[in-house]
């Protein structure tokens, strides 16, 4: 029987989606290239993030800003970007930084 604990926080298809991407990209991944991905998959850009955020608060991914510096997010990030529901590419906007796995 598969528990809370064991199942992954994330969706685990737009989590190897993200994967994939970089693997041919080769590079970290950016907004534009989650805005591609979306276009190209039909999928809601913010669904992507959320499981990029996700991935960063749980180690498995590292965002760094345009700056370079590794940032840490944390579940209240996530939380306050929810404030409307949905994200949206202005509430996205902050985030104009890269994005790798750990």
């Amino acid at each position: 029987m598969t528990t809370n604990e064991t199942l992954p926080k994330w969706d685990v298809a737009l989590a190897s989606l993200a994967t994939d991407e970089y693997e041919k990209k080769t590079a970290p991944l950016t907004m534009e290239d989650f805005h591609n991905l979306a276009g190209q998959h039909a999928i809601r850009l913010d669904d992507i993030m959320e499981t990029m955020f996700l991935l960063a608060i749980h180690g498995e991914w590292i965002y760094t800003d345009s700056k370079g510096q590794p940032q840490s997010l944390d579940q209240k990030t996530l939380d306050g970007l929810y404030v409307k529901r949905r994200l949206s590419d202005a509430d996205l906007a902050a985030f104009d930084g890269n994005w790798r796995p750990q």
